[in-house]
């Protein structure tokens, strides 16, 4: 039940039964500090308060002694433990083939964010939204938005909880912002020519340096305050009211108040795309769900069917490539449809499956209390007695028998809606713990190859959260959508910055400790910062000055643009740029 393979790998790589979750007692930290680039040294030098990263400075025989006695060696969250399977688990002579393993499980974890985000997150928030009956204009900046950088999001805020990985955070949402705004923006100039949007990227744009300036501020003053974190959100809601009120101002300008969304709103889809859309999200799932005689079919029939993620028609026109990578994403899928119930507002049904809804109550709970704080909540055990995870499904079995008995598999209940808000809960839980996986094994590649948190974050975390919108951007300008293309890679950044940094510091912050402190000691961070900043300022000057019309030229000016700051940040890594010393 379950991507078994995938797991007995990583497990393979960690020691048996290895928690990393509530192992130990909090450390008592006041205020916070955030480490987003500095390097901490101990002359005193044997394990005991030096940076993790010094263990491949010692003899190969002391590396498994070091990973254990040395507390910056802890990793925070997550079910394996990544450092001792590489330093205690594989020898010396293997450490290659643990770096192969552990690269293939990062890439299998995108996977995993990426299917889970695309498949089920987003239509879970598409029906809540349509329940709610918001306008595309507000579902499209607050629940399309959430949906689209989930993965960004949940990945800040899960980097921001530990101290020593606060720099993935930083380097992640900085360098995701410079890789969408340059080389996908550039992409999409090289692959359609078009008009941009004015008034829709000046708004943007301006709305992104804003929360750029905001973050370079924080990072000068080395905190942020409880007050500057509510006023990352309050920019993002305020962000929410101009896009609605510059709806409602051009429709009125327009003298249309119903007209359908046009090109200087292109973060927000029209009906058809919608439509597109769901049908994409779902069609791996519910193409065979058109039953002849759907009054005839049995509740194991429907399950059956319901639970396949493979869809022959489609499976025998997809060429290998596609049918390789379906493959792959087979077993995540089948236990995301195991625990992640899915609503559709489009189809009649609503994609209601009776006997897989029904299971749903007992797994989707199951799951949360499962995967919150890595398992500790769910298996405690109450009174010493009776684990939370067991009264959890005592409780969902006995909820699923009176839902099958007194539902039908042709009629959706009338609180079918309920399952929506359910599966968007265990959705997110999905993503919250493999984002805490893909945030521990990039420490864990960093401290193998000392390199610094925030040089991961500007490139493996940036590119693998960045790589979907590069796809789905540059196949909708080669579609003839190059404005919505273009102004999604501004409108989605604005909510991975101002959600990502302001939720991750608010929830570092107790009644006792108002205040996070951030420590941008590398040089890294300073360019990583400047170069995004510089990046938006190319571009509010360069397209207004070009009419915005954006052409070849423009798209190769930003390529290059993130080549070279590519290159400086590297060389920066590695200590070939460096300040001069005092």
């Amino acid at each position: 039940m379950g991507p078994l393979w995938v797991l007995s790998l990583a497990g393979a790589l960690s020691l048996a039964g290895a928690l990393a979750g509530d192992s130990g007692a909090p450390r008592a930290v006041t205020p916070a500090v955030l480490d987003t680039g500095s390097t901490r040294e101990d002359p005193m030098g044997h394990g005991q308060g030096l940076d993790c990263r010094e263990v491949r400075k010692h003899n190969s025989s002391e590396w498994c002694r070091f990973v254990r006695g040395n507390p910056d060696c802890r990793l925070e969250g997550g079910f394996l433990d990544y450092l001792g399977g590489v330093f205690c688990v594989f020898p010396p002579g293997l450490l290659p083939l643990a770096v192969t393993l552990y690269a293939l499980w990062l890439l299998y974890l995108f996977v995993i964010l990426g299917v889970t985000a695309e498949k089920f997150f987003c239509p879970n928030l598409s029906a809540i939204s349509t329940n709610l009956k918001l306008s595309h204009n507000v579902a499209g900046v607050t629940f399309l938005a959430f949906g689209n950088g989930a993965p960004d999001v949940f990945s800040a805020v899960v980097a921001f909880s530990d101290p020593r990985t606060a720099g993935l955070a930083v380097g992640a949402v900085f360098g995701a912002g410079i890789f969408v705004t340059t080389v996908v923006a550039g992409g999409i100039a090289l692959v359609k020519p078009f008009t941009a949007a004015s008034r829709p990227f000046l708004r943007d744009a301006i709305f992104y340096m804003v929360a750029v300036f905001l973050t370079f501020l924080v990072l000068y003053l080395g905190r942020i305050t409880l007050g500057e974190a509510l006023g990352y959100l309050g920019l993002y809601v305020f962000y929410v009211f101009a896009v609605v009120l510059c709806t409602w101002i051009h429709r009125r300008q327009r003298g249309d108040g119903l007209a359908p969304p046009g090109p200087w709103e292109p973060e927000m889809p029209t009906d058809a795309e919608e439509r597109e859309s769901s049908g994409t999200n779902s069609g791996d799932y519910g193409e065979e769900y058109r039953p002849l005689l759907p009054y005839h079919e049995t509740s194991l029939h429907i399950l059956a069917s319901a639970l396949s993620p493979l869809d022959q028609r489609k499976w025998r026109r997809k060429p290998w490539y596609w049918r390789l990578f379906k493959v792959f994403k087979v077993p995540v899928e089948l236990v995301l449809l195991l625990t992640v119930p899915v609503v559709d507002p489009d189809k009649d049904d609503l994609n209601w499956k009776r006997p897989l809804n029904c299971l749903h109550i007992v797994t989707s709970p199951l799951l949360c209390v499962l995967t919150l704080k890595s398992g500790a909540y769910g298996l405690y055990q109450i009174q010493g007695i009776f684990p939370v995870w067991g009264l959890v499904m005592l409780v969902g079995s006995v909820l699923a028998i009176i839902i099958f008995l007194t539902t039908t598999n042709e009629e959706p209940p009338k609180y079918h809606c309920v399952f929506a808000f359910l599966g968007f809960l265990a959705s997110a839980m999905w993503i919250n713990a493999a984002a805490t996986e893909l945030v521990n094994i990039l420490r864990t590649l960093g401290i193998i190859f000392q390199l610094s948190n925030t040089v991961l974050g500007l490139t493996l975390l940036a590119w693998g959260n960045s790589i979907g919108d590069t796809f789905s951007d540059l196949t909708m300008a080669r579609q003839g959508y190059p404005r919505m293309a273009f102004s999604a890679c501004f409108g989605g950044i604005i909510f991975n910055i101002l959600v990502g940094v302001g939720l991750g510091c608010l929830l570092q912050m107790t009644s006792s400790q108002l205040v996070v402190k951030l420590e941008p000691d590398s040089l890294l961070v300073w360019i990583l910062a400047g170069a995004l900043g510089l990046s938006l300022v190319f571009s509010f000057v360069a397209v207004p000055a070009q009419c915005f019309q954006l052409g070849k030229a423009y798209g190769v000016c930003l390529i290059l643009y993130y080549l070279a700051f590519l290159c400086v940040a590297l060389l920066t890594e590695f200590r070939v740029i460096r300040l001069a010393a005092a």
